[in-house]
C-alpha cells in the first residue's frame, strides 16, 4: 500500500477549518488505498489526552510549532523533509511551505500535490509583506507542484490566465451537515428558535462582510438575523457587537465547536446569509446547501460558481434589504431544493475523496524515473480540469 502524507492543517480530530475537515473526510475515505500520515500542531492538541497517535486508521505526526501564522512556514516545510523519508506522495494544503519546493526539487522525484487555498494574498487582513510572501508562494506551488488543486471554477481560470497551467477542480464537501430537531432543550437555551430567524456563520472580518448583514437586519426589524462569529477576536469584530448587541431581532452568538448544536441553529434556519468576498468555495456555504437551505449571497463570482448562479445575490445593504422585505416563502422553498440538488451532485465527501484519490494514484503510480520528466511538462500543461462521472466512480469503487 502506497505511502500518503497530509501537510498543512493543525490536525486531527478536526476542531474547525476547512482544510482540517477535509483532511478529515480524505482519511475517512482514503485509509484502505493508502497508509495516510497527518502532521499535525502540537500546540492546538497540547491539553492532555487530546494528542492521539492514530485518528480514521491514520498516524498522526506531531511538531511544537504553530500550524497558522509566522510560524507555518517553518512547520510545512519541516513536515515536508519528514514527509520526503518515507512517503510515496504528499498532499499540501496551501502554499506557505511552498518556498522550499525549488529546492526539494533538485534532489526529490515524489510527487507533490498543492491546493493552493484560492487567492490567499488577496485578503484584507494580511499586511503588505503577508500578501507579497502570499503571492510568492502561491507562485511557486504552480510552477513546482506535480498537481495543483483549486477548489473553485474561478481560481481554476486564473490559475490558467495567471500561470499557464491548467490544475485539478476538487471543491469540498458539505454532507456532513445534518438536519437536526429542536429539541425542548435547545427551545430554552436558544429562545429565537422558537420563531423564523436567517442564520450566518463566517468569521468576523470585513471581507466577509457581516457589517452589511447587520445594517440590513437593522433597518429590518421584523426579521431576526443570529450571527455565529469569534466577536471579541479584533478591533472590527468588537465594535460591530458594541453596536448590534442591542438590536432585538440582531443575535450575535460566539462559535460553536459543537456540530450537532450548530447544525441545530443553522438547518432550521429560514434562509442562509453569505456574505463572504474571498476565496474560492467556501465550506460553510457548501454546509447550508447540503441542509437545503435557501441563500442570499454575496454576488461576487466565487459564489455565485459554487451556487451555479441558482441563489439569491446582493452586493450592497439596499440590495440585501430588497432580498429581506421581497423573497416569497414559496421562492425560498424552491431556491432551497435547489440548493440541495446540486450540493448533493457537486459536494459531497465521497465524490471529493474520489477525486483526489483519481489525483493521488496517477502519480504515485507513475516509475520514479519518469516523474522528472512529467514535472517538467507538467510546469505548463497538467491533468485535466473536470473528471468525468464515470470515472468518478470507477475511481470510487
Amino acid at each position: 500500500m502506497k505511502k500518503l502524507a497530509i501537510i498543512g492543517t493543525t490536525g486531527l480530530p478536526a476542531k474547525y477549518g476547512g482544510f482540517e475537515t477535509l483532511t478529515n473526510y480524505l482519511t475517512q475515505h482514503l485509509n484502505t488505498k493508502y497508509k495516510i500520515s497527518v502532521y499535525c500542531s502540537s500546540k492546538y492538541f497540547a491539553a492532555k489526552g487530546q494528542r492521539r497517535k492514530e485518528f480514521n486508521n491514520s498516524r498522526l505526526i506531531y511538531l511544537p510549532l504553530n500550524a497558522n501564522g509566522y510560524q507555518s512556514i517553518i512547520y510545512d516545510v519541516i513536515s515536508i523533509f519528514h514527509a520526503l523519508l518515507y512517503a510515496d506522495a504528499i498532499l499540501m494544503l496551501g502554499v506557505s511551505g511552498a518556498i522550499i519546493l525549488p529546492f526539494v526539487k533538485l534532489f526529490s522525484s515524489k510527487p507533490i500535490i498543492v491546493n493552493i487555498d484560492g487567492q490567499e494574498w488577496k485578503r484584507a487582513k494580511w499586511n503588505f509583506i503577508a500578501k507579497k510572501f502570499l503571492h510568492y508562494s502561491e507562485r511557486l506551488a504552480v510552477k513546482y507542484a506535480d498537481t495543483v488543486i483549486t477548489d473553485n471554477k474561478v481560481i481554476c481560470d486564473y490559475v490558467k490566465e495567471a500561470y499557464n497551467r491548467e490544475s485539478a477542480l476538487i471543491e469540498y464537501g458539505g454532507d456532513h451537515a445534518k438536519g437536526k430537531e429542536i429539541t425542548p432543550e435547545a427551545r430554552v437555551k436558544y429562545p429565537f428558535l422558537c420563531s423564523p430567524y436567517a442564520f450566518t456563520v463566517c468569521r468576523i472580518e470585513p471581507e466577509n462582510n457581516v457589517q452589511y448583514i447587520l445594517e440590513a437586519y437593522a433597518s429590518t426589524p421584523h426579521k431576526t438575523i443570529v450571527v455565529v462569529g469569534l466577536w471579541d477576536h479584533g478591533k472590527f469584530g468588537m465594535e460591530l457587537k458594541k453596536f448590534y448587541e442591542n438590536h432585538a431581532n440582531i443575535i450575535l452568538l460566539d462559535p460553536i465547536y459543537n456540530t450537532e448544536e450548530l447544525d441545530v441553529l443553522r438547518s432550521n434556519a429560514e434562509v442562509y446569509l453569505h456574505g463572504h468576498s474571498a476565496g474560492g468555495t467556501n465550506p460553510s456555504l457548501v454546509e447550508a446547501m447540503c441542509l437545503g437551505l435557501p441563500v442570499f449571497a454575496y454576488g461576487v463570482s466565487y459564489n455565485r460558481e459554487t451556487t451555479k448562479n441558482k441563489a439569491f445575490y446582493f452586493n450592497n445593504v439596499t440590495e440585501l434589504v430588497n432580498l429581506i422585505n421581497t423573497v416569497k416563502a414559496s421562492e425560498l422553498e424552491k431556491c432551497g431544493q435547489k440548493m440541495q440538488d446540486l450540493a448533493f451532485e457537486k459536494y459531497t465527501w465521497a465524490r471529493i475523496a474520489s477525486c483526489y484519490n483519481y489525483e493521488i494514484s496517477n502519480l504515485v503510480h507513475i516509475p520514479a524515473e519518469q516523474l522528472s520528466k512529467q514535472f517538467r511538462m507538467t510546469k505548463e500543461s497538467t491533468i485535466k480540469v473536470y473528471m468525468p462521472k464515470e470515472k468518478e466512480t470507477e475511481v470510487a469503487g
